[in-house]
Formats: structure tokens, C-alpha cells, sequence
């Protein structure tokens, strides 16, 4: 435990460290509790006085002729019984009316009272008479807010500390401990050391220099010990070896040891290094340096040298096959990454520049470019290159070119094999491809060409170039298998694209094929249309305009849910079904329940293959406009509603029962009647226009209202400011009709009640003609007098009270005949020997059309005749 023994300054130490605590300690706990003092005095004080300022009769006593003989009792007695030194009541000039001194009464109070005059609050740290005290002037306010008086309360500090006092002896207590358990532990550490040198003595100890001294010259690392002043403390004979140091090399300094300049500027300024490399004669060394006094020791450093020449080769042949394992890891990532065959030749060039050669080119057959199979003998074309300039004299992007037989490329095609010309200068087959540009990519500074074939299976899509220029050495046989590998892989890749290509255009074309080419010609509605198609695959949208029979036109909105071939396939049959149902004249919602069963059977029979789905469902949106009454009724199977553009601009969406999806059945589809001023705008879409994985419905349906609010009057402004919205490449197929309804004019309908008897016909035969001599259809009389007497004939035999005829002038004649029957007339041949039965053979054969709709009263038989 002596001074210079390692335990007694250990324990010298904790000493320090134990008084320096206690010190702490003792300055932390009176500065706590004179602060606690200071916060318990604030508190009282404030808390007496605005008990008493805020007490039943203190303002009023303030304002009576003795405010003193009131409040002086009051006053004291509050004092005694808080505890606190004084209570002063006065006046807004600080006169005292109270005071625990009644010498001091009358007199000005001592202290600041301008804010509490002013309704604040003051809170002050005096010394007072009495000592330090905290003293707080509150004001007393009258019922109406006035500031009528003060009062003050104060305490002094001593009165609410002296914590510190019985404290203190804990503290001593404590630190007390704390010197007792140093020293034991002192103690038990001394003892604990001896026990660990198992006692050694001097001789001990020499021995065990000695062994170090030996493993020190036996390693095989050179070890250097240099001194604060740059002299040579000592070298073991690895360092004598790897440096060629002198024999008398110990003491002298290191820049007098025949070192170059670098190794000898690291020894001498004993700055810490790791695995610094110096090439010293013939060899490389790593030199790595630390400083002895970091930790009180001398001052110098140490230094050890390790010969990593042949290592040194090995770490970088080893480099170059880690980056040649990086750029395959990066291919199998990056190349590949959409499924689009000029991308991905691109993807291959920007891969290999710079990191494997100067630059790339990509050349693929015309037909792979087109998703189709490459056939010999056809052009390439210069699909990708990318360098590192770009006014290399190679062939632009999108050139064709016929490669000559005896050209690299052409080389490649033919054996399937890859080309190496390390020398393009002295490459006859490469320098016939073209003369003239041969010998600018030679001029330029390019001088060694890899080509290799893109190979899928059988088929050779193209070839892929790599072109060196920077790098003076050609390409070797390593850097030819690593580009054969990348190929390889870009191969797969583009020819994964290509049959996506060539999948992806039938779809498209076969989608189109279902769509609309053109709309049918008709009177009652100005249409204009959008279709986008989705930014991958293709999708179950499509639209119709169909005209009706009346003048009335059908408009249909729908989208197969899912995308791809099935999709565009049920889409087709779902559109041909409209079709056929349509021409049924069948109300909006009777078409949806048969579209429904439609879907619904397609699911049970359709069995899926190779994982596909089957079509879990589609939406339809059908609406039938009459220009006569100028009503559309509406009717829809899970479609987003339709918006209405009122003639004066505003915008509302129609409310139109949401029935559930096609295919779910189970439920019944309900109708919306609407009716349409002239001029009026029908907005029918499907979900890809106010839907994505970006933004709700409810979003896009608001985005929606304002584009149509700030569209033009015509149709195809209204959809030219509807796709506006959209980006670029929408997620899903978008389908946009926009329809302005005209009305047809009284003037061009005529209406008649016919009596259910015989004899009536001929009136009404008398009356049509008139009306078509109205009408200027004079040379319509003949053939329109025997299909309405047919057609009339009929109501009275056969249907029911009340019949009506009308007759309708637009692009043809439409004569109409009504009644409350819902039997059906048929044709029929009639036999020679037949009585009847000729009637509508002979209405089929004058007119263009005919045909039987029913109403909520019965039906009617309507047929048109082609204007002269």
C-alpha cells in the first residue's frame, strides 16, 4: 500500500474521487434547498395574499371610513394562522391600513406596487428588517373590476429551510463508507495481482525477455521501434531483410538508412498507417504504424512490415473476378427489367459501358422487333448503343443494316458462334463491311471487337458488339466467355420480350377487332368517344351505340374485370349479347338481368388452365335516349354512374340505382328516368377513368366533376378535357363516351286515336296522307296506306282498346301502331288456299324494317320505310 506501489495510487484515486463526490454533494444539497426555500416562500406568500385579497368584505372594507380598525384584526389574525411574517393592506398609493407593527400603519409600503395597481401580480426577493424574505403584492378588485386596494404578504426564507443541516451528516456518514470499501477493495486488488504473477522475481522476468527477444527475431513480419526523434530504436532481422538495413542501422536516423523517399517520410513522422503499401526495391510491403504514447509510454512509434508482393497479385486477379461476378450479378438484375425488346437491348449496352468495354451496340433481325421469329436473310437493325462519347463513328440507332458474309456479324449469325478481332486494323472481313466508315471507327481510336450472337434456344435474334478504344490491349479469351455469359442472359431476356410483344399485339388486335370501328348513323344524340388502353396488357373495356327502333338510340358502357386475352374475349361476347338483346327492344333492366345470366353461366362453364382465372364478373351501364320525349332510362350493373352536363354547364351525377356486378345474380336491376333538355350532355366511362391504385373513386369522381365543369360544349372538347386528367399511360383500359341529346320537333311526329272498329281505318288512311302531303312524301302514300291498314287491321282484330298510330319523319318513315295487348304478330308463309295470313309478309317486304316492342301498357308494331 506504499505510494509508488500500483494499490496505493489505485488508492490514493478512489480517495480523490470519494471527497470530490462528498463535496458535490454537500454544494448540490444547499443549493437545492435554498431554491426549495425560495419556491415554499413564493408559494405561501402568493397564496395568503390572494386568499385574503380575494376574502368576502376585504373591498368593501377598503372603501369605508376606517378601513384600519376592519382589517387590522383580520390581518393578524390571517398572519398567525398561515405563518407567514407580515399581511399589508393599503391603498393604490401604497398607504399601509395594516400592519403586524402598528407604529408602521399610515406609512408608504416599501416595495413595487405599479404592476398590481395595473390588476398584475408582483412577486419580490428583498432584505428586509427581519432578513431575506419574499414578499408578493396582489391587487383587490371591485365587483365591476376596478382595482380598489392591495395587499402584500411576505416570508422570510429562514422560516422555510434548514434541511440542509440534518442532511449532512448522511453525506458524512456516507463517504465514510466509501473510503472503507476503497481501501478494502484496494487491498483486494493488490492481493489479487500477486496472486496472478504467481510472484516473480527479477530472474523470472529476465527469462521472459529473453523468450520475447527470440519470438521478437523469429517472426516473419518486420518490426521496427523508431523514437521520438526519429532514430532507430531497434529492428528485428524480418525488417533488416525487407529493407536491406545496414548492420549498425539501431540509433541512426531513419532518413540516414537508405530508405526511398516515401517509406523513410511514414517512419520518421510516426503518423498512425494501416496496411499503407510502399514499394520498396522489388517488393511491395504493407506498412502498418501506431505511436508508443498513446498510453503514457515513450515517445516514438512502432511499425511492422508484411511482404504482400506475391498476395498483392493474387488480391487482384482476384478483384478482376469480382467485378466480372458483380457485372453477371447486375445482369441477372438489370437486364430484362420490362417486357419490351428495345429496352432490353439497351439494358444489355448500358451494362457493359464502361465497365467491359468503351462501347456497346445492339443488332436485332427486323422481325424480332415486331414480336415475331427471326428469318434469315433479312435486315438488322441498330437497336441500342451506348458509349462513352457520343460521336463515336458507328452506326446511329434505328439504321438497317445488311452485314456482308465476311463481316464479324454476319460470321456470327451464320455459326452461332462468337467473334474476336483483337486488331480491326488488320481485320479484311470487318474493313469490306463499309469502307468508308470502317476506316473513321479505325481513325477514331477503336481497335478490338467482340461480337456475340444473342442466341435463344435454336433461334438468333441478333448480335451484341462490344468495341474497345481507352484500353490499349485487345479483348482476350476471359473477357470473350464473360461477354458470351452476358449475352447469354440478354438473350433470354429479349426473347422473353418478343413473345410478350408478339402475345401482347394479338391481344390488342383481337381487342380492337371487338371495339367499335365506327359509330352507326342516327339523329337523336351527337356522340363523341375515347378509348386508351392500359399502360400493360389489355383489358375487358368496350362501348356501343345502338340505335333503336322509335328513333331512340341505346348507349352502353362496359369493362370485363381482369386483363389479358380472356378478358378481350368475354368482352366480345358480352358486346355481341347487347347486340343481340338490344334488337329485342328489352328495357335497360330486363337486358342486365339477361346479361347477368350470360356471365353467370360463362363461369360455370369455363374451366381454368394453367392457374388462369375465370371471369369473376363484369359491370355494364345501359341507357336508352327517346328524342321524342326527350327522356333516357338508365339502368346499371356495378359501373360508376353516369354525369349529366346540364345546357347551362352545371354538372351532377344522376341517381341511378347501383345494381350488383354481371354474373352474381340473386338480385333485380332497377331503372332511372331522366329527363333531358335539348342540348343536354350524357357522360358514360368506365372505372379507369376516375379510379387507380393512386387515388379512391371518390377522388377521382370530384377531379372528374371539375374537368367537366371547365370543358368546352361540344362532345369532343368535353372528352378531350376528360382525358386531360389522365396520365400518361393509365393502369387500366379507359372507355369515355360523350353524347348531346337533340330532340326530335313536333313537326315531325304525327299521333292519332284509333276507334276499335273496322270501319276507322279508312279515316285513319285519310289522315296519314294528308300528313305525308304535309311532309312532301307524296311518293310514300301508296305503301304507307297498305302497312297501316295491315298493321291497324290487326289492333282491332286481334289486341286491345286503346290503339293509337304514330308516324315519325327522320332519316326514314317510322310508322307506329299501338295497343294494350302484349300478344306478338308473327311471319308466316300462307298456303295457297290460306284466307289470310299475308298481311305481314307483305309489311316485311315494303319496308326496310319492322318489328315489335313492348311497353308497360301493351306493344307496338313499328316498321320503316327509307326516304326518297
Amino acid at each position: 500500500m506504499s505510494r509508488r506501489s500500483v494499490a496505493g495510487q489505485v488508492f490514493m484515486l478512489q480517495a480523490v474521487i470519494v471527497l470530490l463526490l462528498v463535496v458535490s454533494a454537500v454544494v448540490a444539497q444547499v443549493l437545492q434547498v435554498r431554491h426549495d426555500s425560495n419556491l415554499e416562500a413564493r408559494n405561501r406568500s402568493l397564496a395568503v395574499a390572494q386568499t385574503f385579497a380575494n376574502a368576502p368584505g376585504t373591498a368593501a372594507a377598503l372603501r369605508s371610513p376606517d378601513p384600519t380598525a376592519i382589517l387590522q384584526p383580520k390581518a393578524e389574525a390571517a398572519r398567525k394562522a398561515t405563518g407567514v411574517d407580515f399581511i399589508v393592506v393599503m391603498n393604490t398609493d401604497g398607504i399601509r391600513y395594516t400592519h403586524p407593527k402598528t407604529d408602521r400603519i399610515g406609512k408608504k409600503f416599501v416595495g413595487t406596487i405599479a404592476p398590481a395597481v395595473r390588476g398584475g401580480t408582483v412577486v419580490e426577493e428583498v432584505n428586509g428588517t427581519i432578513g431575506p424574505l419574499v414578499q408578493v403584492v396582489v391587487p383587490v378588485k371591485a365587483a365591476d373590476g376596478t382595482v380598489v386596494g392591495l395587499v402584500s404578504s411576505g416570508i422570510t426564507t429562514a422560516h422555510v429551510g434548514g434541511a440542509a443541516d440534518q442532511q449532512l451528516p448522511l453525506l458524512l456518514a456516507a463517504a465514510v463508507a466509501a473510503m472503507a470499501l476503497a481501501t478494502a477493495g484496494t487491498a483486494l486488488v493488490s492481493r489479487r495481482l500477486l496472486r496472478q504473477t504467481h510472484g516473480l522475481g527479477p530472474y523470472e522476468m529476465t527469462r521472459m525477455y529473453e523468450h520475447h527477444d527470440a519470438v521478437l527475431h523469429a517472426v516473419r513480419e518486420g518490426v521496427l521501434i523508431i523514437g521520438g526523434d526519429g532514430r532507430l530504436v531497434l529492428a528485428n532481422d524480418e525488417a533488416h531483410r525487407l529493407l536491406g538495413l545496414p548492420e549498425d542501422a539501431e540509433r541512426r536516423h531513419v532518413r540516414e538508412l537508405g530508405l526511398d523517399a516515401d517509406t523513410a517520410e511514414l517512419l520518421s513522422s510516426g503518423r498512425a498507417a494501416t496496411d499503407e503499401v510502399h514499394l520498396v526495391k522489388d517488393r511491395l510491403l504493407a506498412v502498418n504504424q501506431r505511436p508508443t504514447d498513446l498510453r503514457g509510454g515513450p515517445p516514438g512509434s512502432v511499425a511492422t512490415l508484411r511482404d504482400s508482393t506475391e498476395l498483392r497479385a493474387l488480391s487482384g486477379r482476384a478483384e478482376v473476378a469480382r467485378e466480372r461476378l458483380d457485372m453477371l450479378y447486375d445482369a441477372g438484375v438489370g437486364i430484362g427489367t420490362s417486357l419490351d425488346v428495345t429496352r432490353t437491348a439497351e439494358e444489355l449496352a448500358e451494362l457493359t459501358v464502361p465497365r467491359f468495354a468503351d462501347f456497346a451496340t445492339v443488332d436485332l433481325f427486323d422481325p424480332v422487333l415486331h414480336g415475331e421469329e427471326p428469318r434469315p436473310g433479312s435486315a438488322m437493325h441498330r437497336t441500342a448503343v451506348v458509349g462513352i462519347r457520343k460521336d463515336a463513328p458507328l452506326y446511329p440507332v434505328g439504321e438497317r443494316i445488311r452485314f456482308v458474309d465476311s463481316s464479324p456479324q454476319a460470321r456470327s449469325v451464320a455459326t452461332g458462334r462468337s467473334v474476336v478481332e483483337p486488331r480491326l486494323r488488320e481485320a479484311p472481313g470487318w474493313l469490306a463491311q463499309d469502307l468508308e466508315r470502317t476506316e473513321q471507327v479505325v481513325e477514331y481510336g477503336i481497335h478490338s471487337l467482340i461480337t456475340v450472337p444473342l442466341r435463344a434456344g435454336s433461334l438468333v435474334l441478333g448480335v451484341a458488339n462490344f468495341w474497345r478504344s481507352e484500353k490499349p490491349e485487345p479483348f482476350d479469351t476471359e473477357e470473350l466467355a464473360l461477354a458470351e455469359e452476358l449475352a447469354a442472359r440478354a438473350a433470354v431476356s429479349i426473347d422473353n420480350a418478343r413473345r410478350y410483344t408478339r402475345e401482347h399485339s394479338t391481344a390488342v388486335a383481337l381487342q380492337r377487332s371487338l371495339l367499335p370501328r365506327t359509330l352507326p348513323e342516327q339523329s337523336a344524340l351527337e356522340i363523341a368517344y375515347r378509348y386508351l388502353p392500359a399502360q400493360a396488357g389489355v383489358g375487358g373495356d368496350w362501348f356501343d351505340v345502338l340505335p333503336l327502333s322509335g328513333t331512340r338510340v341505346a348507349l352502353v358502357v362496359g369493362d370485363v374485370v381482369g386483363h389479358g386475352l380472356h378478358a378481350a374475349a368475354t368482352m366480345g361476347r358480352l358486346r355481341t349479347a347487347v347486340h343481340n338483346f338490344s334488337a329485342l327492344d328489352l328495357p335497360p333492366d330486363e337486358l342486365l338481368s339477361l346479361l347477368d345470366e350470360l356471365v353467370g353461366r360463362i363461369d360455370q362453364d369455363e374451366t381454368p388452365t394453367d392457374g388462369a382465372a375465370p371471369v369473376t364478373g363484369a359491370t355494364c351501364l345501359y341507357a336508352i335516349y327517346d328524342p321524342v320525349s326527350r327522356r333516357c332510362t338508365v339502368a346499371r350493373a356495378g359501373h360508376p354512374p353516369p354525369v349529366l352536363i346540364r345546357p347551362d354547364g352545371g354538372v351532377e351525377f344522376p341517381d341511378v340505382p347501383a345494381g350488383p356486378p354481371l354474373g352474381l345474380g340473386g338480385l333485380p336491376f332497377e331503372t332511372a328516368d331522366l329527363e333531358l333538355p335539348e342540348g343536354s350532355r350524357l357522360v358514360l366511362y368506365t372505372d379507369g377513368l376516375v379510379e387507380d391504385r393512386e387515388r379512391d373513386i371518390d377522388e377521382g369522381l370530384e377531379l372528374l366533376r371539375t374537368a367537366l365543369e371547365q370543358a368546352g360544349d361540344s362532345p369532343e372538347d368535353t372528352c378531350r378535357a376528360v382525358l386531360e386528367q389522365l396520365p400518361a399511360r393509365p393502369s387500366d383500359d379507359v372507355a369515355v363516351i360523350v353524347a348531346r341529346t337533340r330532340a326530335l320537333g313536333a313537326d315531325r311526329v304525327a299521333e292519332w286515336q284509333v276507334p276499335s272498329d273496322p270501319a276507322a281505318v279508312s279515316d285513319i288512311r285519310a289522315s296519314v296522307t294528308r300528313q305525308l302531303a304535309e311532309w312532301g312524301l307524296e311518293e310514300l302514300m301508296f305503301t304507307t296506306e297498305l302497312i297501316l291498314s295491315e298493321l291497324v287491321t290487326n289492333a282491332i282484330r286481334y289486341g286491345r282498346s286503346p290503339i293509337g298510330v304514330r308516324l315519325l319523319r327522320d332519316r326514314s318513315l317510322i310508322c307506329e301502331v299501338s295497343d294494350c295487348s302484349t300478344t306478338s304478330p308473327h311471319l308466316r308463309y300462307a298456303a295457297s288456299t290460306d284466307e289470310g295470313g299475308r298481311g305481314l309478309f307483305l309489311v316485311a317486304q315494303l319496308t326496310e324494317r319492322w318489328g315489335t316492342r313492348y311497353t308497360s301498357d301493351g306493344k307496338i308494331i313499328w316498321a320503316e320505310q327509307a326516304l326518297p
